[in-house]
């Protein structure tokens, strides 16, 4: 007598569709929004160096943001939408995916970033957004890291619009890091305190800098987001992140 206990196919070709699923996704997408307006409506923050930011979004002067990935959590809360656009970049693989959805419910614009689209189609559709005035945020480390390894795509972008670069983090008193690539920060949502840190990464980039020159530009916006992050965290109480650890 022969037992069928499951059909392994059928359960795989059910969770995919389920996860491909427009309805399921746009929930997701609102779930994880509710949780982040939770956190920040429960949480007592500091801001601290928008200043000038601030400005420029007014004014209608499009900008740079730079951040690293483990800050994701509360990125729609990092750019004055209040004052101007952004766009941010997100990866078109299922969790970049997701992001774009939850940033979309805040106001945001986003670009998926795929495998199959050239670097030099991206450049060019960033740089068009950017002559309209709307500004680009961008995880310096994503979409699979290395974990605060930044790449070279906000320096290009920098150099062909001339545009400045600002970084952003944010930290909180209490908070986990998730088993990620990137080990996620999720803040505790509610009796938190926390912070959000803008400040320019003030090199300048050259129009023909050299492969050395652009290798040591590349290490001194990695160097300036770790110490605004560590910043950021000694500011609430959190151990800051070390390459050893």
């Amino acid at each position: 007598m022969t037992v069928v206990i499951g059909n392994k196919g059928a359960g795989m070709s059910l969770r995919k569709k389920l996860a491909d699923s427009e309805t399921v996704l746009n929930w997701a997408a609102r779930r994880i929004a509710s949780y982040i307006r939770m956190v920040h409506r429960n949480t007592r923050w500091q801001r601290i160096g928008y200043e000038e930011l601030d400005r420029l979004a007014a004014a209608g002067e499009p900008v740079i943001v730079v951040l690293w990935h483990q800050r994701l959590a509360q990125s729609p809360y990092f750019f004055p939408l209040d004052k101007g656009r952004i766009c941010s970049i997100t990866s078109a693989a299922r969790a970049g995916s997701m992001v774009g959805r939850v940033q979309k419910l805040f106001g945001m614009d986003t670009i998926a970033m795929s495998s199959h689209k050239r670097h030099v189609a991206l450049s060019r559709e960033v740089l068009g957004l950017m002559k309209q005035g709307i500004s680009i945020g961008i995880a310096a480390d994503g979409p699979r890291g290395p974990e605060r390894v930044s790449s070279t795509v906000p320096l290009v972008w920098a150099r062909t619009s001339g545009k400045r670069v600002f970084g952003i983090t944010y930290s909180v008193r209490h908070g986990r890091e998730l088993g990620s690539w990137d080990r996620l920060l999720l803040p505790r949502p509610w009796r938190n305190e926390g912070v959000f840190l803008c400040r320019e990464w003030t090199d300048q980039v050259p129009r023909k800098a050299s492969d050395e020159e652009f290798e040591r530009l590349r290490q001194s916006l990695e160097r300036h987001m770790n110490e605004i992050t560590a910043e950021a965290d000694r500011m609430v109480g959190r151990t800051p992140w070390s390459a050893s650890t």
